[in-house]
């Protein structure tokens, strides 16, 4: 398999932020997912591509902020991140969606901002009858991901404890168990 990785025309994706492109040249990227939340969107037709970066599972307490800036909560930036990729010619009912990210604490205290994100990210797909066809979400490393525009592969890196580096590259016709078809 191809490396999806092209540093040359990577285009990063902030904490609290999203980006969407068409461009096949690009690579999408977002670094250090601790509890924030990954969502990454696809149209394999299209050449569609997107990641969001969501903080907090809800913008209901800060309306402002959340009006400002909705990539910072999963119920606000998720809604963005799919209206942004339709505006690119995606289809919903083609678009694959992987979730990342997710993770505890390091030093063993639990924080539920992790799993909240993603109980949100699910319930707002399961709404809209969109599949999440892989997960990597939980445990305690930081992820940072890198998505080819033109192929759609999804590069998850997770530096554990012991700063070792494990790779997982997802390619579209991966079950959510990790099984190709």
């Amino acid at each position: 398999m191809a490396d999806p990785v092209n540093l040359d025309r990577e285009l990063v994706v902030g904490i609290g932020a999203m980006e969407v492109s068409d461009d096949v040249t690009v690579t999408l990227s977002t670094y250090a997912l601790g509890s924030c939340l990954g969502i990454v969107i696809y149209d394999p037709v299209a050449r569609v591509g997107g990641i969001l970066h969501a903080m907090l599972p809800t913008g209901e307490l800060n309306p402002t902020r959340a009006e400002s800036t909705p990539a910072v909560f999963v119920d606000r930036g998720l809604p963005a991140l799919f209206r942004a990729a339709y505006a690119l010619g995606a289809i919903k009912s083609r678009t694959v969606v992987r979730i990342v990210g997710a993770a505890s604490r390091y030093d063993g205290r639990e924080t539920t901002i992790g799993r909240k994100n993603v109980a949100m990210a699910k319930k707002l797909l399961w709404r809209n009858s969109v599949r999440i066809v892989r997960s990597i979400v939980g445990g305690t490393d930081s992820r940072t991901l890198y998505l080819s525009v033109e192929t759609g592969e999804l590069r998850v890196q997770a530096v554990d404890k012991q700063f070792d580096t494990e790779d997982f590259v997802m390619t579209l016709d991966q079950h959510a168990d990790g099984t190709g078809t």
